[in-house]
């Protein structure tokens, strides 16, 4: 086993009384004393602080000086309209393959002279070799000299102006710049929660100040991986690895909300992505399978791996599955034969050996609170 690389807040996840655990590749905190219920509940009402620096941070810098021959050229790696992502603004997008397979998903941010991407951890070496190799015209810069926090909650915005004012400025989806003691801050209003809040890019040499800081304001505290995937769940976000992988298209995976029309057939661009073709006529006529939300009866979640059946027929599996604290129900997501996807279909899931009932649900499972 290779050994687990550590964040740059490693030392104060530990001195917070987290229970580590490896994610990633890395030595990630699970939950701490409070437990992921209560970090959960926490991050609804009041906010909640996350370490992803394990996650994955690049720079796509033109050599042209031109920003938009670098959104061109991303163009041919992903569906998704990176030409019309106004400076200042991000959005969100997925690397395809020849077979309309998402082989990451991720967030792309206009910098005025630069693309910044946000990749998951578990594919970032991938994923910058991907970049590397399909960027003609480009340098692809890993950021590893910078960590990222998540601040995330409806006080969010209360709790970061007090380091950072003009923070309570930016609308959901908004990149700016800031300055924090002489560190240049990278602030996008985006997460992974459906609440408010902040992705923070900052210098490692500076990110444990920058968190203790936001630690020390009474409605912060530290959140860790267990709260984050039963918030995310909630939101009815994919989790890379689990809902979406190199076998899944947008398509299925109800994401093409995010391929613009401009990318699709008839549009400006169309086209000229992985996939493309195995895409469009999912588009037109529909994908064989669809991702859904699932609500069990009773108390007991569904976990990734049950399978799903219409009677005798088996049509799908769970893909993750969790308690929700802020439903105080049991939640799952999965994917269904399309013909069993409507909203109230009654199903079952197999668990240890028994039949127990689910419905077809609508996602998310309950309304995000973006700041528009």
């Amino acid at each position: 086993m290779p050994e687990l690389k550590r964040t740059p807040l490693y030392d104060l996840h530990v001195a917070l009384g987290a229970k580590m655990v490896p994610f990633a590749g890395y030595e990630m905190p699970v939950q701490y004393g409070m437990g992921v219920m209560k970090e959960h509940l926490w991050t609804r009402e009041h906010a909640g602080l996350f370490d992803v620096s394990h996650m994955g941070q690049v720079r796509i810098i033109p050599k042209s000086g031109d920003i938009s021959d670098a959104a061109r050229a991303f163009e041919t790696l992903v569906p998704v309209s990176i030409l019309g992502l106004k400076e200042g603004r991000q959005r969100y997008a997925m690397f395809t393959n020849a077979h309309g397979g998402i082989l990451d998903d991720l967030m792309v941010a206009n910098r005025s002279d630069h693309l910044l991407a946000v990749v998951n951890a578990a594919c970032k070496e991938d994923d910058i070799a991907h970049m590397t190799a399909g960027l003609a015209g480009c340098s692809v810069e890993s950021q590893a000299d910078r960590a990222l926090l998540a601040l995330q909650g409806p006080q969010a915005e209360t709790a970061l102006a007090r380091l950072v004012p003009g923070g309570a400025d930016m609308r959901f989806m908004d990149v700016a710049d800031f300055d924090w003691q002489g560190a240049e801050l990278w602030i996008s209003r985006s997460g992974y929660t459906g609440e408010d809040g902040y992705e923070i890019s900052l210098p490692n040499t500076k990110s444990v100040e920058f968190a203790e800081a936001l630690l020390a304001m009474d409605e912060v505290e530290a959140i860790g991986l267990g709260a984050r995937d039963s918030l995310r769940l909630e939101a009815g976000l994919c989790l890379y690895g689990s809902d979406i992988d190199s076998e899944t298209t947008p398509v299925e995976a109800a994401l093409e909300w995010a391929i613009q029309k401009a990318r699709r057939r008839g549009g400006d661009r169309e086209g000229g992505f992985p996939g493309a073709d195995v895409i469009f006529e999912q588009l037109e006529n529909g994908a064989p399978r669809r991702r859904v939300g699932l609500l069990p009866e009773g108390r007991a979640p569904m976990r990734a791996g049950t399978e799903l059946y219409a009677g005798e027929t088996h049509v799908g599996t769970v893909t993750s599955g969790a308690y929700g604290p802020s439903l105080e129900a049991p939640m799952s997501m999965g994917y269904v034969t399309t013909e069993y996807a409507e909203t109230g279909t009654k199903l079952e899931g197999e668990v240890r050996g028994k039949r127990l009932p689910v419905t077809v649900a609508d996602l998310p499972f309950r309304p995000s609170n973006y700041k528009r």
